[in-house]
């Protein structure tokens, strides 16, 4: 699937933040695993597997993926908004999931009284958002790919998490096969990915590959010396039968506002323009700008300058619980979990990363420098 078209500043904060989580480069729900007698299958080693994943087409298929979230961050506001910052990084999300193929399918985001939806039918995708009765409409010109998820912190399937972590997979990494599982009442193989570089807080990956098609059914990312999940991504129910029609089509609602636009190839890019990173696989850290977001003294974003409520608010919740820190490459403020870094400096950014705070002030000593260099 492509990745998410570039459409606010909301969904570009969203998205980097989400990539994060999944690649590890994020106390699971028991909706997901469930323990159970392992299946017979037939052996495969680990290179085999990796091989079978990254061959793998997903089949069509309807189901339901849950996504469960636990950093160990302070209490954050706007958590009972879908569409929020704050409900990425905390609690659980579901999404339902019609799959006829890349250009066809259906994904359905439930809410608080509330659904975000968005639908593909070979040549035009919408993007439904029931609280705002609004509908995007976007054409597909032909060899493009429809967005691959809604423009909210919306859980990512497996498939697409497999995907983002399996990019990390290299020297720095030992790959094993463990006990067979068993996911959404399909048989699979276990396989694991953890890190050789003990600066990054992953202690593992877990990726549950469904025995018939070698679909990923499951993620599963452990903090160093953890015995469960902080976070995980995966099929509860699942269904590898051709959609119905009637699940993949679409008429905008009565009222609804429309907003048409085509995905040139810009807007299908899922990469944020004012986002970059430092590093690479496991140990990759995300640098965020400061605009749009509140400073470390805590002031507000000024009027019009593109800022989300929602994102200030989170950031001034994660300062509050932040330790002041110092060091070559200035000083600001660091907030640890037991999987994820983050390290807000004075001069306004954000480095974030699942990996030691040595890791990031590192990577903020490279930004500063970078930054002095293109000065004029």
């Amino acid at each position: 699937m492509a990745g998410v078209p570039r459409l606010s500043r909301r969904t570009r904060w969203a998205v980097p933040i989400g990539a994060l989580v999944i690649t590890g480069a994020v106390t699971a729900g028991s909706l997901i695993s469930v323990a159970q007698a392992s299946p017979g299958l037939p052996p495969r080693t680990p290179a085999q597997l990796l091989v079978q994943v990254a061959d793998s087409t997903t089949p069509p298929l309807t189901g339901t993926v849950v996504e469960t979230t636990s950093l160990g961050l302070p209490s954050l506001p706007g958590t009972a908004n879908p569409t929020s910052i704050a409900s990425l990084l905390t609690g659980s999300h579901t999404v339902n999931v019609w799959y006829a193929g890349p250009r066809h399918f259906r994904l359905a985001v439930p809410g608080q009284l509330s659904e975000t939806d968005l639908i593909a039918d070979g040549s035009t995708a919408w993007l439904w958002e029931s609280t705002a009765n609004s509908v995007t409409e976007y054409s597909l010109p032909p060899g493009a790919r429809a967005p691959a998820t809604p423009p909210t912190p919306a859980p990512l399937t497996p498939q697409q998490a497999a995907q983002q972590v399996l990019a990390a997979v290299g020297k720095t990494t030992t790959v094993s096969v463990d006990s067979n599982v068993t996911v959404a009442g399909q048989p699979a193989y276990e396989l694991v990915l953890a890190p050789r570089d003990s600066r990054s807080l992953v202690g593992q990956v877990q990726i549950a590959v469904d025995g018939r098609n070698g679909v990923p059914l499951r993620l599963q990312v452990y903090a160093r010396g953890a015995s469960s999940p902080a976070f995980q991504v995966g099929y509860t129910a699942i269904q590898f039968v051709t959609p119905a029609p009637a699940d993949l089509s679409f008429s905008p609602p009565p009222g609804a506002k429309i907003t048409r636009e085509s995905l040139d190839g810009a807007q299908r890019s899922g990469a944020a323009p004012d986002v970059s990173t430092i590093g690479s696989g496991w140990l990759t850290v995300l640098d965020l700008p400061s605009a749009g977001l509140t400073t470390p003294n805590g002031s507000g974003a000024a009027p019009g300058s593109g800022g989300t409520g929602d994102s200030a608010a989170v950031l001034n919740a994660l300062l509050r619980s932040a330790t002041p820190v110092s060091g070559t490459w200035g000083s600001g403020r660091l907030l640890r979990t037991s999987l994820v870094s983050v390290l807000i400096t004075d001069g306004g950014r954000v480095f974030v990363g699942a990996v030691q705070p040595s890791v990031l002030y590192a990577a903020a000593g490279q930004a500063a420098t970078s930054s002095q260099t293109q000065a004029p």
